[in-house]
């Protein structure tokens, strides 16, 4: 079994069970999958295209913002 991983994402502090993941099944576990968002993993943007390719691993700082629609 793999060990588990610490991550703050946003600001607050989440345990995975994985000890690593993409940052494409990061935005899956939190259930954002199939929503616009950006992200940023230690102060370093991610592309989009790098999102199955960046790997997020105990101890990393994530934010992740999704985009609203809306207007007045």
């Amino acid at each position: 079994m793999a060990a588990a991983m610490e991550l703050t994402v946003n600001g607050e502090s989440r345990r995975f069970d994985e000890d690593a993941l993409s940052v494409a099944g990061l935005i899956e576990r939190l259930g954002l999958g199939g929503r616009r968002v950006a992200v940023e993993v230690n102060e370093a943007i991610v592309r989009r295209a790098e999102y199955g390719e960046r790997m997020v691993c105990g101890g990393d700082r994530v934010e992740i913002v999704h985009f609203v629609g809306g207007g007045a």
